[in-house]
């Protein structure tokens, strides 16, 4: 029964993403066709995107991390999860319904609840703090592209227009500079937060939070500049995009018609970018473990004197972020929505030829396919590793991400100079996974220590300092 479940929350998952994805090219080439026609200027399916992939795609997908999350947690902690709220409709008032009423009762709550404000707190700062923190979050998405770009012709029944649609809400020229100058933003709706509530703790919360995110935001520019380097550009979206050129193969073969190989990914380029950018961008976030800012054990939290809604945009301005990381490390790092396999044979099929729409669909839907597993990783990461301290967060990112991000880059851009084919790039990058997988496997010292005093003690048939037990006499062992 539970098994069917999955299987059916699956198959749901993967058409939303699927219809979602194709109307996004249909769309697309209507209203670019549209505006082309009636005012003469081009860029009207970006709109479409804008629409179809912000304001549906990562905000329905953020609201259901918020119960994914509670979902997950009570996994790793073997508890139940949220399942008390109920729908009182005769059928379904006695079914849990997979915890989802537990979203409606968030909402209700959110938008219901009295919205608080301390009377010593500056109103309009007070009031623009929220949105500050949401509005970069959200708009990091508008550089990330979710599809190739295709050429789409409709049928003469909606308008025959033929159209070039574009999968990303925006493709400004200055690419990942842009995601830089929008990430940067954030640190002032958390630092005016904490100063306009008045409230000392809070104040603590908005002082951690802002120089935390300041110190990171320097390995996160680092950590991209080896991509820049290897691909010789900063845009993302677009056929000479960053995403776009990972789908080329290193080295490929062909069984039949089918190709496979080692894509361009930049996983595979720049392992060691890709585990600086995820770490700045994870602690740019202020998820835990780096969510020092929020430690609800010390009352210190830059949002503590805020409700109602105004809380609700601090909360999910947070899983925004998570989809947005995840977008953006899918485009960078692991090929946009191109896989190491059946690009080509998928490409050169006659059914796609003749219907771009279902090409598109198709590999839209790897795109948030990665998108969402991405999601789980870092809802993973979030239940594992307890909170760091203060000074350990600060000491991670000043004295161990940015020097190894400065060898990094010195060693990438050496190796793109001696080869631009990226091959040699590649070799060094695999040596790197090797090397970081055996690090990540290798017990630590003390417990290889551990080890070996184990199967040392237990090599003898009793422990040294232990009294071995007497023998029963021949008397008693009928007792």
């Amino acid at each position: 029964m539970r098994l069917g479940v999955v299987f059916t929350g699956v198959f749901l998952i993967l058409g939303g993403l699927f219809t979602v994805s194709a109307l996004g090219y249909a769309g697309g080439a209507l209203v670019e066709g549209l505006v082309q026609e009636k005012l003469g200027i081009s860029g009207g399916g970006h709109l479409v995107q804008i629409v179809l992939m912000m304001l549906v795609m990562v905000m329905v997908i953020a609201t259901l991390l918020t119960l994914a999350e509670r979902k997950w947690s009570a996994f790793m902690q073997d508890r139940t999860g949220p399942n008390r709220a109920r729908i009182g409709l005769p059928i379904i008032k006695d079914m849990a319904l997979a915890g989802l009423p537990h979203i409606a009762t968030d909402v209700v709550k959110m938008l219901t609840k009295e919205a608080f404000r301390p009377a010593s707190a500056n109103r309009f700062l007070f009031a623009l703090a929220p949105m500050l923190a949401f509005a970069p979050a959200f708009a990091l998405f508008l550089i990330v592209p979710s599809g190739p770009t295709l050429t789409i012709t409709l049928p003469a029944a909606v308008g025959g227009y033929t159209s070039t649609v574009m999968m990303s809400p925006t493709n400004p020229d200055s690419g990942l500079l842009m995601l830089f100058a929008i990430a940067s933003l954030a640190v002032y709706g958390t630092s005016l937060a904490g100063w306009s509530s008045n409230n000392k703790f809070a104040l603590l919360g908005g002082v951690r939070a802002s120089s935390q995110m300041v110190s990171y935001e320097v390995a996160l520019g680092l950590s991209l500049v080896g991509m820049m380097a290897a691909f010789s550009t900063v845009r993302l979206a677009g056929d000479d995009g960053m995403a776009a050129m990972q789908a080329k193969y290193l080295w490929s073969f062909r069984a039949g018609g089918f190709d496979i190989g080692l894509p361009q990914w930049g996983i595979f380029l720049q392992p060691i970018g890709f585990l600086l950018f995820f770490a700045a961008a994870f602690a740019e976030t202020k998820r835990a473990p780096f969510d020092s800012p929020e430690g609800e054990s010390e009352i210190v939290g830059y949002f503590l004197e805020y409700s109602g809604m105004q809380f609700g945009l601090f909360m999910i301005s947070e899983f925004v972020e998570v989809v947005v990381l995840s977008g953006v490390l899918a485009a960078i790092f692991f090929g946009g929505w191109s896989l190491p396999f059946g690009n080509e044979w998928l490409t050169n099929l006659q059914v796609m030829k003749d219907f771009p729409i279902l090409l598109g669909a198709v590999f839209g839907t790897i795109f948030w396919v990665k998108v969402v597993l991405l999601c789980y990783l870092q809802l993973v990461i979030r239940w594992t590793f307890p909170r760091f301290r203060y000074d350990q967060i600060q000491t991670l990112g000043w004295k161990i991400l940015l020097p190894l991000g400065l060898v990094n880059l010195f060693v990438s851009t050496a190796l793109i100079l001696w080869d631009p084919s990226l091959k040699a790039l590649a070799i060094a990058g695999l040596l790197e996974i090797v090397a970081i997988a055996m690090l990540t496997l290798t017990p630590p010292r003390q417990v290889r220590r551990e080890q070996a005093e184990a199967e040392h003690h237990g090599g003898h048939g009793h422990d040294d300092h232990a009294t071995p037990a007497p023998a029963l006499s021949a008397g008693h062992s009928g007792h």
